[in-house]
């Protein structure tokens, strides 16, 4: 399939990423206007982006995907990170992983595919990590997705045990047309707390280097932007992944330095207004941020916080009702002025000389441009 998607210039980039039940609209949002240059979103599993159904909400202006007679959001989007959202994309199954690209294709700039995840759901499924150990399956799926979604496909992978199964498994992923490579320095087994292993990378960096031109990206213990040029340095990274940091703090974008809790969490706090973010999402998000700091987890605020029970009352917490309540007002204005104008298409439709008015009107460029051809 010829690719209708502009390609993504992956080099030079700092990236946030793919977090589970972090990385969702205001996060991301967050991330871009503190100076993240690409954007992934949380790991959304194929069956689940399959029948998702694309709407446009008016009151918030975002684009929803929803699935079900519940309506259940399986992923929102909106202008301000047009070209700059990247799907990742859990599964272990070419077709499936085909049709969910296809689902959400016009509105992401890319598709990446998960092959890091440890976590046992992931694993059982064959999806993640679990694609480590079958590279022809993941073969298959990468090509699959190269060849016929007609967007720009990456890749996240984790180290192997040994740097050459690391390096061969590199080969094949390359090999298959993607246009980025994002390693994560641990393997499967490790955690968090242990320390990547970024010493390992530039080895394969400078591989991959010498049979393709395509960036490679490194995730792990990158918790800043003040790391960027180490974490670069060390590993000939092209780019880097910022997990954590964002997490606990998402100014970690920021050239200038970190913010202060007080600042970053009603910045995200609006942002989740604005979009109508779900309560569940928010209080998550938010009970994850500056959690380094004990003093913060044992405070007042902290515990209020993990007792809301509602957006309102979360909203309160943070001194930010008045915004809550006068942008819950501007929606509705919204929302009734689009259906209001629904309304008058329907009772007012255009007519036939009209309609083929507008045809005639569509066409004239065309005509005159072939014209201009002979």
């Amino acid at each position: 399939m010829t690719n209708t998607h502009p390609d993504i210039d992956y080099a030079n980039k700092a990236v946030l990423a793919p977090m589970v039940r972090i990385g969702t609209l205001p996060t991301r949002l967050l991330a871009l206007d503190y100076g993240a240059d690409l954007v992934w979103t949380e790991e959304l599993v194929d069956k689940r982006v399959i029948g998702s159904v694309r709407t446009y909400n008016p009151a918030t202006g975002t684009i929803d995907y929803r699935k079900g007679k519940a309506k259940a959001l399986t992923f929102s989007t909106c202008d301000a990170e047009k070209g700059k959202v990247i799907l990742q994309l859990g599964t272990a199954d070419a077709d499936l992983a085909l049709e969910a690209a296809l689902t959400v294709k016009q509105d992401v700039a890319g598709i990446d595919l998960n092959c890091g995840c440890p976590k046992k759901f992931s694993v059982q499924g064959g999806m993640g990590a679990a694609l480590l150990s079958n590279p022809d399956n993941l073969k298959k799926i990468l090509t699959k997705l190269v060849d016929h979604s007609g967007v720009p496909v990456s890749c996240k992978i984790r180290l192997l045990e040994t740097q050459e199964e690391t390096i061969n498994l590199v080969r094949m992923i390359v090999g298959t047309g993607v246009k980025a490579l994002t390693v994560h320095c641990r393997t499967k087994d490790q955690r968090s707390s242990e320390k990547a292993k970024w010493e390992r990378l530039a080895e394969i960096v400078d591989f991959v280097k010498s049979i393709s031109d395509i960036p490679v990206i490194v995730n792990g213990d990158v918790y800043q932007y003040a790391d960027i040029e180490k974490a670069k340095e060390i590993t000939h990274a092209d780019s880097v992944m910022i997990a954590r940091g964002a997490q606990l703090n998402p100014s970690a974008f920021r050239k200038e330095g970190l913010l202060s809790f007080d600042k970053y969490i009603k910045a995200y706090l609006t942002k989740c207004i604005d979009v109508d973010n779900l309560f569940q999402n928010t209080k998550y998000c938010v009970l994850c941020m500056n959690t380094e700091d004990s003093n913060h987890t044992r405070s007042n605020l902290y515990a209020n916080a993990q007792r809301s029970k509602s957006l309102p009352q979360l909203y309160e917490i943070f001194g930010l009702t008045e915004y809550y309540q006068n942008t819950l007002v501007k929606q509705k204005a919204r929302l009734e002025a689009y259906n209001k104008s629904k309304e008058t298409e329907e009772i007012n439709p255009p007519t036939k000389r009209e309609r083929q008015d507008e045809e005639k009107e569509a066409e004239e460029p065309v005509e005159k441009k072939l014209k201009a051809d002979e």
